[in-house]
């Protein structure tokens, strides 16, 4: 059954003004045939019964069509720009924002086809759409690890309402050369919630635990690469601007929007 996913009013925002222009954009684009889901704070509450105050809406879709939802909602009278190539762009009424996401700030997490192959439908705003799935969900906020920003706390909740029913395989696919992550996030669950043990798999930690008993031989541990872009894209500049290391993001081919 579908799920009424509410949002909760920052003091100075429109509510109404607000729901009508994200009412109006999920109707456009869904009416266009671009495929999308619905993230950030709604799919977060539908996911752990958590509400908390934003101040716009995360769509997420594939890097190909995002050009494509942008001309769409910028010929529906809305504004619109390419805020990052390689991530993120938005479209905006008055003060109301919405978000057009088809990677990551780190361009390790691209939206592909499975993200919609295990996307759960949901109502959101009395609209029927998909929510991005709970492991592509955890997947990218594992690596947001900046001063003013960390999603560890999201994690750590996402696995505590549905890891009984994640699909643990695909969540380690996802994460590949960088499963350190996932377990670090993994060992702070279980600091935070040290009476939910069931909420993890065995299997799981066993086997990140024996890959981390090998000293986190990763493909690049000889290199001087810096991985720590991936988790800041600020705080590790300095090793990076020093000239000792090479920043991992450019090492590696990204992927941008068509």
């Amino acid at each position: 059954m579908p799920i009424e996913a509410p949002l909760m009013t920052p003091d100075n925002v429109d509510a109404e003004e607000r729901n009508e222009f994200y009412r109006s954009a999920l109707s456009l684009l869904g009416g266009s045939g671009v495929r999308f889901m619905v993230g950030g704070a709604y799919a977060f509450e539908r996911y752990t019964g958590i509400a908390r105050k934003t101040k716009d809406i995360d769509l997420f879709m594939l890097p190909q069509d995002c050009r494509k939802a942008l001309f769409i909602l910028g010929s529906a009278g809305y504004g619109v720009e390419m805020t990052d190539p390689t991530w993120l762009a938005k479209a905006f009424h008055h003060c109301h924002l919405l978000d057009i996401v088809f990677n990551s700030g780190n361009a390790a997490c691209p939206v592909d086809e499975r993200w919609f192959a295990y996307a759960p439908d949901a109502e959101v705003l009395g609209i029927r759409v998909k929510l991005a799935p709970i492991e592509e969900s955890i997947w990218q906020k594992a690596f947001i690890m900046e001063r003013e920003r960390y999603d560890g706390a999201d994690v750590a909740h996402m696995i505590l309402h549905c890891g009984r029913g994640m699909d643990w395989e695909r969540l380690l696919e996802r994460f590949e050369g960088n499963w350190p992550v996932l377990l670090s996030h993994l060992l702070l669950f279980q600091f935070s919630f040290p009476g939910e043990p069931d909420a993890i798999p065995r299997w799981v930690m066993r086997t990140l635990m024996a890959r981390a008993g090998t000293g986190l031989q990763l493909e690049d541990a000889r290199s001087r690469l810096c991985r720590g872009t991936l988790l800041s894209r600020y705080q590790f500049l300095p090793d990076i601007q020093s000239g000792d290391y090479q920043d991992v993001r450019f090492a590696a081919p990204r992927v941008e929007a068509a």
